[in-house]
């Protein structure tokens, strides 16, 4: 797989030798409340998730920052789960809350859409988030994705409460 690089970071393939720095920002408290998923509680939950969802995983990335060389988050594009197009993918990513606020998710995803989009049979990609993520929203809107609507009660979040999602979307012809 490629690796992607910007100005502040490399994106790269996720191996097992990051289970670490995934563990160490899956850990904080607000990363996985804010993205549906509970916050890690162990090393050995973070190396099964990693098997589950990022290695061998065309598509997905660990940002890793160029100024200290550590992983601060995962990105990547998926099928799109809520969409019955296949040529659909759908943007994700999770980053150490210590970085919020300077940029870098939204240098990232910027890469990862152009990424996207060089495949020819990629015609949209979307994004999600919560309602009440903020920040998230604002990575999205800065990527030039177009608001679609709240899907309201459409997930059920770790903690058994059922959450709304704000659903975007960004056609090739836009980019």
């Amino acid at each position: 797989m490629p690796q992607i690089e910007t100005e502040r970071l490399i994106l790269r393939t996720i191996v097992e030798d990051d289970a670490a720095d995934i563990f160490e920002y899956a850990q904080e408290p607000h990363v996985g409340y804010h993205a549906g998923w509970k916050p890690h509680e162990s090393i050995e939950e973070t190396r099964e998730i990693m098997k589950q969802i990022f290695l061998n995983q065309p598509g997905i990335f660990g940002m890793v920052l160029k100024e200290n060389c550590r992983m601060i988050g995962t990105i990547g594009l998926i099928k799109d789960p809520k969409r019955a197009n296949p040529h659909a993918l759908m943007l994700g990513y999770a980053m150490s809350e210590h970085y919020w606020g300077r940029g870098l998710m939204t240098e990232a995803s910027k890469a990862v859409i152009d990424f996207g989009f060089k495949n020819p049979t990629v015609d949209v990609i979307t994004c999600c988030c919560y309602s009440f993520n903020n920040r998230s929203r604002r990575v999205i809107e800065k990527c030039g994705f177009k608001y679609e609507g709240c899907i309201r009660r459409c997930e059920e979040r770790f903690d058994g409460e059922v959450m709304d999602i704000e659903s975007f979307s960004l056609l090739r012809e836009e980019k």
